[in-house]
């Protein structure tokens, strides 16, 4: 029998050549940046989601395991009205300085419940990286939503303090004016505020420890910074105007007059809102590029 001829023979299947697929030729890596890089506020509505849930948690924990919950939200602003009334509104004098005939009760709370919203949320972003270590070493998600998310979290507080505030009025009969209308506009000023000087604070504390330690003394600090307890009146031109490079002054302000009806701010409110924007602008490129190194640090 002939032998078959070597042009007849069949390649075996297991010397054919495996068929590429997709994952065998392009692959993704990710790597930190090496300069200032753009904020990609884009990723921010993509990662929405996340955002509400992370906030949701930030609520739920605030008040777990306490026994008078929300009520934290009344107490702490009551509390600390009624000790500016005696001690600054009667035994120092201030009620007599104020202008028109608005109880110093309602002028200190006025300025109490936004500088109340801006402290919490300044300490829940401050310490957010650090306390968000374990999700930020596990997956990748935009991490300008840990500390915002803590912001977001505080509109609870805010929102029972203003219905405090309300009611507070309604006893000493103190009607708002139409001037009303411009309080979205001097919270979102506060809401600037806590976000920038929390984004600064926040990279700062992933790095050096010593942040969380003074951030009690800092806060305490500027809240006699801040006409709180006292009009900004009480400083004259050009320097009440220069005292708006404190953000919160401008607030202050802000909310007395479109609450209570008291005298205009003026020029003192655009310098804090161009104060507030400086740093929340500088704070956000800041923490985009401490956020690089971040999963390493925290």
């Amino acid at each position: 029998m002939a032998e078959p001829s070597p042009q007849l023979l069949s390649t075996p299947a297991a010397t054919q050549e495996p068929a590429v697929t997709s994952w065998d030729v392009f692959e993704t890596v990710i790597r930190p940046s090496t300069s200032w890089v753009p904020l990609h506020l884009d990723e921010l509505w993509e990662y929405r989601e996340l955002l509400a849930f992370l906030a949701w948690r930030d609520v739920k924990v605030r008040y777990k395991q306490t026994v008078l919950g929300a009520l934290w939200a009344v107490i702490q602003p009551l509390f600390t009205m009624g000790v500016f009334t005696i001690f600054f509104g009667k035994l120092g004098g201030m009620e007599a300085r104020l202008q028109g005939d608005t109880p110093y009760a309602v002028f200190a709370l006025a300025a109490l419940v936004p500088w109340g919203y801006f402290a919490h949320g300044l300490g829940t972003v401050a310490g957010s990286l650090v306390g968000s270590a374990g999700l930020l070493k596990k997956v990748y998600f935009p991490r300008l939503v840990v500390p915002l998310s803590g912001l977001l979290a505080g509109l609870v507080d805010f929102v029972i303090g203003m219905v405090l505030l309300i009611c507070v009025m309604t006893y000493y009969g103190v009607t708002p004016s139409a001037a009303v209308l411009w309080l979205p506009a001097f919270f979102l000023l506060a809401f600037v505020t806590a976000l920038g000087v929390g984004l600064w604070l926040s990279a700062l504390n992933a790095q050096f420890r010593d942040v969380q330690h003074t951030l009690g003394f800092l806060t305490q600090l500027w809240m006699y910074s801040t006409p709180i307890a006292y009009p900004s009146t009480l400083l004259g031109e050009p320097w009440r105007t220069v005292y708006g490079l404190n953000p919160m002054a401008g607030v202050a302000d802000g909310f007395r007059w479109a609450l209570l009806g008291m005298a205009a701010p003026g020029p003192i409110v655009l310098v804090s809102a161009a104060s507030a924007f400086a740093i929340l602008i500088s704070g956000a490129y800041y923490f985009r590029r401490v956020e690089r190194t971040i999963s390493d640090t925290v």
